[in-house]
């Protein structure tokens, strides 16, 4: 029998604007290029949380969809934040990103409860932030993206940005930080959707997800050439 990590998506229905999906995808198909199987669940509102869980995605939606989820989150977030603690990586864009903080006001004035994952909060920007990124990190190098957000988000000092950008608005437009980690959970603006343009970054979630299940794994080298005619071509586009 082959070995089996669960992937966990958050609310797909709601937070799939911007093809955030494709993350999930992505992480399945790396997975079974090494061998291994890929158990993806859903979460959707109402739901029980599935136990068990070795890799959590969500994605981006608009104030709707994260009006919609916010209080079904709330209802899940001391399972998710124990999950968090021992350390289950997870992969937050822009929407569930922004609800893994401590507060978000959307762009009507009305104020959501995060789940407090993250020590961030985000308000209404002057503008929208929308265009292609480059954001550097120090563990991954060089993540390319697409961002399309109107919130503004302020990162406090417990938490440190995933990286920084230039060009790109990235969290706020003004400290050039982009994202925010945390134990295992990665938050992000950068849509593309991101993993399949950034393959380090997948492998790096699959491989802490790998470990903490089976012990220490090497993954095998996998072909990056679509993955550098995608990045090449988005960085192309303005």
């Amino acid at each position: 029998m082959k070995r089996t990590l669960t992937i966990l998506s958050l609310y797909p229905a709601q937070m799939n604007v911007y093809g955030d999906r494709g993350n999930v995808l992505v992480l399945r198909r790396r997975l079974e290029w090494r061998g291994y199987r890929a158990n993806i669940l859903e979460l959707h509102p109402g739901e029980s949380l599935p136990r068990d869980i070795d890799l959590i995605i969500g994605g981006g939606g608009q104030d709707r969809g994260q009006v919609a989820i916010q209080p079904d989150l709330l209802r899940h977030r001391n399972d998710l934040r124990a999950m968090a603690e021992d350390g289950t990586p997870m992969l937050m864009v822009c929407g569930l990103y922004q609800l893994f903080g401590r507060s978000l006001r959307v762009t009507d004035g009305t104020q959501l409860t995060g789940i407090g994952i993250y020590d961030l909060e985000t308000q209404p920007a002057p503008r929208r932030s929308i265009g292609n990124v480059t954001a550097e990190t120090t563990e991954f190098g060089t993540l390319v993206g697409y961002e399309n957000h109107a919130g503004a988000t302020t990162l406090g000092p417990g938490t440190p940005a995933l990286a920084t950008v230039a060009p790109g608005q990235g969290n706020n437009g003004i400290d050039r930080t982009e994202g925010a980690r945390r134990w295992s959970t990665f938050g992000t603006y950068l849509h593309g959707p991101l993993l399949p343009r950034n393959p380090l970054f997948a492998d790096h979630l699959i491989r802490i997800a790998l470990e903490r299940r089976f012990g220490r794994v090497e993954l095998s080298e996998l072909s990056h050439a679509a993955e550098q005619l995608a990045r090449a071509s988005g960085g192309r586009r303005r």
